[in-house]
């Protein structure tokens, strides 16, 4: 019996396998941002709305007590968090968990039905609703996230739940 030298199919389709995964991966590092950028944001910016709401509901304080400035949601440019920290000037913004920087792109909020108009803050009353303005019953925000490829939307409703998608009237 003689032995032959060489490999057999299965382990050219491992090795082949391994390749093509090792590869793929290497490339979407190389090839810039991914068109997901918008949604990976989409799921972080919920994940911050809810946490400045819990704080705002675990602070128990009233409007005129004290300083609110931890607890309201601040939507501008290039920062989604609480106001505090978007306001900071420190190297180390991103490693903090009530914020969402980004280098490329932005944040946008709209009051929603019927007024329409922009907004670049959040505030929240002690049951996590939002409190825009008190003469509307209704208040909705739409924050919009734009990575400059792809467009994603937030909807906080009147009850204060975070849900992905444009708000409806």
């Amino acid at each position: 019996m003689t032995k032959k030298n060489g490999f057999t199919l299965v382990e050219l389709i491992v090795v082949i396998l391994i390749l093509g995964i090792m590869s793929s991966y290497a490339a979407s590092r190389y090839l810039g941002k991914s068109s997901f950028s918008a949604y990976t944001y989409q799921e972080a910016a919920v994940s911050v709305i809810r946490q400045v709401q819990v704080n705002r509901m675990q602070s128990n304080l009233h409007d005129e007590s004290g300083d609110l400035t931890p607890f309201i949601l601040s939507v501008k440019d290039q920062c989604l968090g609480s106001l505090y920290s978007c306001v900071q000037n420190d190297p180390n913004i991103t490693q903090r968990s009530d914020l969402i920087a980004i280098d490329s792109g932005s944040f946008s909020a709209r009051e929603m039905c019927p007024t329409n108009s922009a907004v670049d803050s959040v505030s929240f009353d002690l049951l996590g609703n939002p409190a825009l303005d008190k003469n509307q019953p209704d208040p909705k925000v739409q924050i919009t996230i734009d990575d400059g490829e792809v467009v994603a939307f937030l909807c906080i409703n009147s009850q204060g739940y975070v849900s992905k998608g444009e708000c409806l009237c």
